[in-house]
């Protein structure tokens, strides 16, 4: 039987699509071994593909994945874009400071959209995380302001959106590239939160040569059920660290309370966030408790 291979690019209603660069995309099932191993190919992976007389396809296996998040299920992303909203829903910096350091511990590079520029100040946020040194953007997708800049740092790359639901996830990939055509929803005044738009995950392809997936909106909950990092992985999780890490009076200093610690001593000077700082104590005391066996049970 014929082989090809290709990316999968939506999963809806148990069929997998695989994109093969040819011009086509594969409507596919998964072999029932993936059932038996107890493992799910998943949007972002790479797939060889059985063709059938058909022309659909069974996915056979899969490459091994450079990364994968559980929530959005998505594996072999570039760059992970977070949009956050001035106002009508206001940043949770905690969540989005919690969804950073998951990126950073599975080797993903964070990217922050600031939405709705027109409804509030954004500088102080927009200072915070240029100073941990991240790339961020200050967008208006209904304007188009800073769309551009968020546009020419997907050229080429797998990327995907994610954000609070109302934050402009779709508007913003909709100013993008138009032929989208994502769903957007309204913000509902009695919720104070956006409703729903995005049902599935799916990679669409861009003008620009790269792909974007439009994801559900998280919630705090959603990273705190899904991905886990421990005490001793967190420090490296915060790269506006590492400049004073290694300075501090103890080996396996924690950053919380030692006497002699250098990344306290940076907050004192202002070179560390309060917020970041803030958001890093409030996940060691939940990563205190995890013990590694329970992140193997998950």
């Amino acid at each position: 039987m014929e082989r090809k291979e290709g990316r999968i690019i939506k999963l809806l209603g148990g069929f997998y699509y695989v994109d093969t660069g040819e011009g086509s995309v594969i409507e596919c099932r998964a072999r029932g071994v993936f059932r038996k191993e107890n493992f799910s190919p998943c949007v972002g992976d790479i797939a060889s593909v059985e063709m059938t007389a058909s022309g659909k396809g069974y996915i056979m296996e899969t490459a091994p994945r450079k990364n994968q998040l559980l929530r959005p299920p998505l594996a072999n992303l570039d760059q992970l874009v977070f949009v956050c909203s001035a106002a009508d829903p206001a940043p949770n910096l905690f969540v989005l400071d919690s969804m950073i350091a998951i990126c950073e511990k599975k080797g993903i590079e964070p990217f922050v959209a600031f939405t709705k520029k027109d409804l509030a100040d954004l500088e102080p946020y927009v200072r915070v995380y240029r100073h941990a040194g991240f790339p961020v953007a200050e967008v208006c997708g209904l304007t188009g302001e800073g769309v551009d800049w968020v546009k020419e740092a997907l050229a080429g790359k797998i990327s995907a959106f994610t954000g609070n639901s109302g934050a402009g996830k779709s508007t913003l990939l909709n100013a993008i590239d138009p032929r989208l055509g994502l769903e957007t929803a309204q913000i509902s005044e009695k919720l104070g939160r956006g409703r729903h738009t995005t049902r599935h995950v799916e990679l669409y392809p861009l003008e620009n040569g790269g792909w974007a997936a439009d994801t559900p909106g998280f919630s705090a909950m959603d990273y705190q059920r899904f991905e886990t990092i421990l005490k001793g992985e967190l420090p490296d999780c915060f790269r506006e660290f590492a400049p004073f890490a290694g300075e501090c009076r103890f080996t396996g200093c924690s950053h919380t309370a030692e006497k002699g610690c250098a990344v306290r001593e940076a907050l004192k000077k202002g070179e560390i966030a309060p917020s970041r700082y803030e958001s890093y104590c409030a996940m060691y005391e939940r990563a205190k408790n995890i013990r590694e066996w329970e992140r193997k049970e998950q």
